[in-house]
């Protein structure tokens, strides 16, 4: 089961590229709309499609092609305008939607965009769905929508409210918190969610143009969050990415947290409360492994699954767990949303500050990672791992010295023209001479077009 579209994380590209466009936007919408209506036997006939989407400027072209798609099956779309991703989850499930949709390319560049799909429970689709969408996909060009599907209002409104709702009325009276939203899609419903709460926010990477989503601010660029923290003495940092699924945080001291820091504090905290639904955090094999020692060491389990919040959600529910996530922040809170909720995530830790009293540079100490590194370089093509003979001889050797406590994790991205490579060890300078040799085996297999952190 090869999927030729969907990624990790539905669709994505470049904007105006061969995937990426109103022609293919409108016939994935008309391919999702008949899946729906096979799947429910005809009975989603007429149903709620819900759509959001990010800040980027392609973004309502993308909608509306999306919309005249799914209405060319037979569903009627509806535009929830711009919402975090886990709002339009929640939507889906209050509105007992058939569909929810977001156009998002969540942490890449302006100049690109992406489709994804949640189904009636709010859950990312499975792999087996997306290829039963992709299977039917028409041929040929479909012509542009000419309008787009009908507004409604609320969703934003509801998804603060559930946020804030977290914590008792005025819980973050005389905090001071420095938040970036990425000039993405959580701009307005982070602050307000976290201002309802007393605290008094300071916003950066908020004033979004359509083409400065994601530039130079949000998660996968702290430093500015960690220069307001220092300058403001805030409490703590929190970022997220474009359409707001995932958080970084940094504390007082001007430090990053990431996700494996973020899931262990919340986590054993839950632990120590035996409030950890069934003892059990589910991170992926991207997770650094002082995650599982940690949280065996306060008495839980840790399951790992492929990278993906998706995976992770899949695994949640089998394990009857409501904790997961991902290293770079898509943190699921199931008994909140089944799907990454950076928003729901940053007031679950600062749920944690409060009860306990504690800074978060304390409380980030249950953590003691084992030493990482690792690297994306961008390749001409992907090749089958398995083909690329000098880099499996090179993973062979690294993880012979590793032994038992070390691991080599190698993949190819799910949404970039990129091979990661990841070593750790108990050893640093093991660790960094491991990365070097795998580096090295892949420019004998592959053309690397440029090295990307």
């Amino acid at each position: 089961m090869n999927r030729h579209y969907f990624g990790t994380d539905g669709v994505r590209g470049r904007w105006g590229g061969p995937v990426i466009n109103e022609g293919f936007a409108r016939r994935l919408g008309t391919a999702a709309g008949r899946w729906a209506l096979r799947r429910e036997g005809g009975e989603a006939a007429g149903r709620e499609v819900l759509i959001g989407r990010d800040t980027r400027a392609s973004g309502p072209a993308l909608v509306a092609a999306i919309a005249a798609g799914l209405a060319e099956a037979g569903l009627r779309p509806t535009d929830l305008g711009v919402v975090p991703t886990p709002a339009v989850s929640r939507a889906v499930r209050q509105r007992r939607a058939a569909l929810g949709v977001v156009v998002t390319a969540s942490h890449n560049p302006s100049s690109d965009n992406g489709i994804k799909f949640f189904g009636p429970a709010g859950t990312k689709l499975s792999d087996e769905e997306e290829f039963d969408i992709e299977q039917l996909l028409a041929r040929g060009k479909s012509e542009a929508a000419a309008a787009g599907p009908v507004a409604v209002p609320g969703a934003a409104d509801d998804y603060v409210a559930v946020a804030s709702g977290l914590l008792p009325p005025g819980s973050l009276s005389g905090w001071r918190i420095v938040l970036d939203t990425a000039n993405g899609a959580a701009c307005a419903t982070s602050p307000a969610a976290l201002r309802r709460l007393g605290a008094e926010v300071i916003g950066i990477g908020d004033v979004p143009d359509g083409l400065n989503i994601n530039a130079g601010v949000g998660s996968e660029h702290p430093a500015p969050l960690c220069q307001a923290v220092l300058e403001h003495g805030a409490r703590l940092g929190i970022a997220h990415d474009g359409d707001g699924d995932r958080c970084i945080l940094c504390d007082e001291k001007g430090e990053i947290l990431d996700g494996d820091e973020i899931l262990t504090v919340l986590a054993v905290d839950a632990l120590r409360r035996g409030a950890l639904a069934a003892r059990t955090l589910v991170v992926t094999v991207q997770s650094n492994l002082g995650v599982d020692a940690a949280v065996q060491a306060a008495g839980g389990r840790v399951c790992r699954t492929p990278v993906g919040d998706r995976y992770v959600g899949e695994r949640l529910r089998a394990e009857g767990a409501q904790l997961g996530g991902e290293s770079s922040g898509h943190i699921i809170c199931a008994e909140v949303s089944p799907t990454g909720d950076g928003l729901v995530a940053a007031i679950k830790v600062i749920g944690v500050m409060v009860s306990t009293g504690r800074p978060l540079s304390e409380l980030r100490g249950v953590l003691q990672k084992f030493p990482q590194r690792s690297v994306a370089l961008t390749v001409v093509e992907k090749k089958p791992l398995e083909s690329l003979l000098a880099l499996q001889d090179a993973m062979a050797a690294v993880e012979t010295g590793l032994g038992p406590e070390g691991r080599v994790l190698v993949r190819y991205s799910g949404t970039e023209p990129k091979i990661r490579l990841l070593v750790e060890g108990r050893c640093e300078g093991q660790v960094r001479e491991g990365l070097d040799r795998l580096v090295k085996a892949v420019r004998e297999d592959l053309t690397v077009t440029h090295p990307a952190p």
